[in-house]
């Protein structure tokens, strides 16, 4: 039986240890133990809380130890070392790892990058993929090298983008469908002794960057089509944003669900002209309208807002959010 330590930390990459979990002993491999990031402070009590593989890993056997080391150090090597771990696979986990920590693996490592390599290569591709509006992606099985997500292909499933989907909803396809592929890499590694031969990456590499929280900043003068695949792209975390207070009194507005107006729907409108339209600034809420939601200006195209929160505020639709809100229109976000 193969032995896995398997490495990640958010929610994502728990679904994916689940199905591994699941998948594990008809496939000729065990979950022997999981690495993960420290507990982090939350709430008014800093309350340490658990990433969530290592809550998942919890759920699913009290018997699979729990690594989370601050670094991969000595101490830490020497206690994952005990397990006999075979190979390392990793989803997610945040951290490169260095020559001596791969040591430890008879068949070295294997990583789920959902992007399609080496195109955006680092820590987002998914909100890359969804803010350059790609046709398509793809969900990687790749070798762990000591570069960044250089290491050569071992599976690839492309994926063709709708343009409906958000960061959270591609993140959870990719911890699906890339748990089956490793499924069937490590089914096959446990029959022959060995992993299948890998493929070098081939073409022009992109690089992703970590994404902040004023990030999600919204550019009013940018297109309905870009901002639109920016809130995808942002969703569920940071969440995209705006300014909709007075000057004295500010406050933040978070989009959660937009569509791009159709022409059509913008002419079958009849409380508010073409001409309005046009002399509107970019940020500038120009109607409510109840089939296809908040109509803002941008710098080209309506954004149709479906779906917002207020500062301290749940998440509301936008007939309810408008419900409580009879002064929005007209209103110059920023």
């Amino acid at each position: 039986m193969m032995k896995i330590l398997y490495a990640g930390s958010p929610d994502a990459s728990a679904e994916t240890l689940k199905i591994l979990f699941n998948n594990s002993a008809a496939n000729g491999f065990e979950i022997a133990g999981v690495l993960t990031n420290p507990p982090t402070a939350k709430g008014r009590h800093k309350e340490l809380i658990p990433t969530p593989v290592a809550q998942m890993a919890a759920s699913l056997s009290s018997e699979i130890p729990v690594f989370t080391p601050e670094h991969l150090d000595a101490s830490c090597r020497d206690e994952i070392s005990k397990l006999g771990c075979d190979i390392l696979v990793c989803f997610a986990y945040g951290h490169i790892f260095g020559p001596k920590f791969l040591s430890l693996f008879k068949f070295g490592g294997i990583n789920l990058h959902p992007s399609l390599l080496p195109k955006y290569r680092g820590c987002t591709p998914v909100n890359a993929a969804i803010l350059n509006r790609d046709k398509e992606t793809a969900f990687t099985i790749q070798t762990l090298s000591l570069a960044m997500d250089e290491g050569d292909i071992l599976a690839q499933k492309k994926v063709s983008l709708s343009g409906t989907e958000t960061a959270g909803s591609l993140l959870n396809d990719a911890a699906v469908s890339g748990a089956q592929l490793i499924t069937d890499l490590l089914k096959t590694a446990s029959e022959t002794g060995s992993l299948p031969q890998g493929t070098p990456q081939s073409g022009e590499a992109s690089y992703t960057q970590i994404i902040k929280k004023e990030d999600g900043k919204i550019d009013w003068t940018k297109s309905a089509p870009e901002i639109e695949a920016k809130i995808r792209a942002y969703n569920p975390d940071p969440i995209a944003f705006c300014e909709c207070g007075t000057a004295g009194k500010p406050e933040s507005l978070r989009l959660i669900e937009a569509k791009v107006l159709e022409e059509t729907a913008a002419g079958a409108n009849s409380t508010i002209t073409k001409e309005q339209i046009e002399k509107a600034v970019p940020g500038t809420v120009l109607a409510f309208d109840k089939p296809t939601g908040i109509w803002i200006k941008t710098g080209d195209k309506i954004l149709c807002v479906t779906k917002l929160q207020k500062q301290g505020k749940n998440v509301m639709g936008y007939k309810d959010f408008m419900n409580g809100s009879r002064d929005f229109i007209g209103k110059v976000l920023k």
